[in-house]
């Protein structure tokens, strides 16, 4: 159970008692707030993360008001481990950008694997656009894809400082999937090449032919030893609590064992290069 669903196990609970303190019944605290019986069930379950109006009117009804604090400050730690995109974004991609170049500022080391997608700090600025244009587009945001592609290519100054140290690990079909333009492509395929020559950072690739002894289920990124972040369509989910990280430091081990680096990393990444330029109309 990850610790996001235990929280809002806990908040649940803590809700719970607070309505059978008050001798209401699901059913009456529903009814005096003008709710769906359900709504008060998939709250005390675990089921449904409150709002913080939903947490203020739960303690005027329950005659609880003193507890308002202590639980909205739950609620705080509930949402910066499960951060919904559209509450994220809610004022623009700038923001993100500014919670994540902060904590890219206090991290030593990163451990990075992803199994779709060039990681952030790896992407070129024709790349980055692809990808903000997207988020941009499903989740129907303010501000422009080049404009935050510009923000994350400010983020890539982290590269050169000596504190920082990286371990990135990709798998072939990253460097495969169509998510720009093929030239645009190629360029961050070069991108890559290149960054991987810098003292500090080491990029592994997974080739197609390599046996795997853990799933690439999805990425993730390892901060220090102080939190993982995976990004899902919905949310960003912060893991921190001590087994998590463990658990998915060791699958990040067994990843990086299984990729190829230096020279033989460069060779796939070339291969690439090559099976792409191909199918350029005037290759």
């Amino acid at each position: 159970m990850s610790n996001v669903h235990e929280a809002r196990m806990a908040l649940g609970i803590r809700l719970r008692e607070l309505r059978q303190e008050a001798d209401l019944t699901g059913r009456e605290l529903a009814e005096s707030l003008a709710w769906q019986a359900s709504k008060i069930s998939k709250i005390e379950n675990g089921k449904q993360t409150p709002s913080v109006t939903d947490i203020e009117d739960w303690t005027r009804a329950t005659n609880s008001e003193s507890e308002t604090s202590a639980l909205l400050a739950s609620l705080r730690t509930l949402e910066v481990q499960h951060a919904e995109w559209q509450r994220v974004f809610r004022g623009g991609i700038r923001p993100r950008q500014s919670v994540m170049s902060e904590l890219d500022q206090k991290t030593r080391l990163f451990r990075v694997f992803e199994a779709t997608v060039i990681p952030g700090l790896l992407q070129t600025f024709e790349y980055a656009r692809a990808r903000y244009a997207e988020g941009i587009r499903v989740f129907k945001l303010p501000g422009k894809a080049n404009e935050a592609a510009e923000g994350r290519m400010k983020r890539q100054d982290i590269f050169y400082r000596p504190d920082k140290r990286f371990h990135f690990v990709l798998t072939e079909a990253a460097l495969r999937f169509r998510l720009c333009s093929p030239e645009a492509m190629l360029g961050q395929l070069d991108r890559l090449v290149s960054l991987s020559g810098l003292p500090n950072v080491r990029l592994g690739i997974i080739g197609f032919d390599t046996p795997y002894t853990a799933s690439p289920w999805h990425g993730f990124w390892i901060y220090d030893d102080d939190r993982v972040l995976i990004e899902t369509y919905s949310a960003a989910l912060n893991l921190a609590q001590p087994q998590e990280i463990e658990l998915y430091s060791s699958v990040f081990d067994e990843l990086s064992a299984a990729a190829s680096y230096g020279r033989a990393a460069r060779a796939i990444i070339t291969r690439v290069i090559d099976d792409l330029a191909q199918q350029l109309p005037d290759a």
